[in-house]
């Protein structure tokens, strides 16, 4: 038995799942954006308690590591990393684009083209082949109407592709009007793979893949 559980919390979903060497067992997703700080923990008590598992039956811990909501993405690696430092477990971390990707069955033929939104006209990108070999890499990409013209035949999809749809110019591309999010239950297969080959991650260097410098905001000292 290869138990991995698998959290993504890299948009406004959060969501949890549990596979037994790739195969789904169980699975639970809220969707509610800044919840997932409270949210989280009680989706993974309520996948293993419906597995009938303990968290010590785990071999192997994955995350969705980005691109996505920077809040997101480090709340979604700390409690991953809080397990495996815990119970002395594998970390794998996976590409937040190729988790989408998963989500879509498509002809061997058709590249994948996953798009999530990155606000006014810039999305983050990849380039997958159909069983999810990386064509081209992840990348914050400011989108016109020749964008991904060297690729085809593709297969746009995601809560970025519909504001390309109207100003698109690729005369070979196909868009899922599905609304598709990056999900735990999309998990299994990838980061059994990566146990299998033991891609494991330092628990105590790696950091989320925002894909763009994090901006934050200084607080504003009043005076008294």
């Amino acid at each position: 038995m290869s138990l991995i559980l698998s959290l993504d919390t890299s948009t406004q979903n959060c969501s949890v799942a549990l596979h037994d060497k790739g195969q789904l067992i169980s699975q639970e997703l809220v969707s509610e954006e800044g919840s997932h700080s409270k949210a989280l923990t009680l989706l993974i008590e309520k996948v293993m308690k419906t597995a009938g598992f303990a968290l010590a039956d785990l071999s192997a811990v994955a995350v969705s590591n980005g691109p996505g909501s920077y809040t997101g993405l480090r709340i979604g690696l700390a409690t991953a990393k809080g397990i495996c430092f815990a119970l002395d477990k594998p970390l794998i971390c996976l590409p937040t684009l190729q988790v989408l990707a998963a989500a879509i069955q498509a002809p061997a033929e058709k590249l994948l083209l996953p798009l999530l939104d990155a606000r006014r006209m810039e999305v983050y990108a990849a380039v997958y082949t159909a069983d999810l070999h990386e064509v081209s890499s992840q990348e914050a990409h400011i989108l016109n109407s020749g964008s991904f013209q060297e690729f085809k035949p593709l297969l746009a999809f995601g809560n970025g592709s519909a504001k390309w749809k109207e100003t698109c110019a690729h005369t070979a591309i196909t868009f899922v009007e599905e609304p598709l999010c990056p999900e735990a239950q999309y998990m299994g297969k990838l980061a059994y793979e990566a146990f299998l080959n033991e891609k494991f991650e330092n628990l105590v260097t790696k950091e989320p893949d925002y894909l763009k410098e994090y901006m934050g905001t200084k607080p504003t000292l009043k005076s008294l």
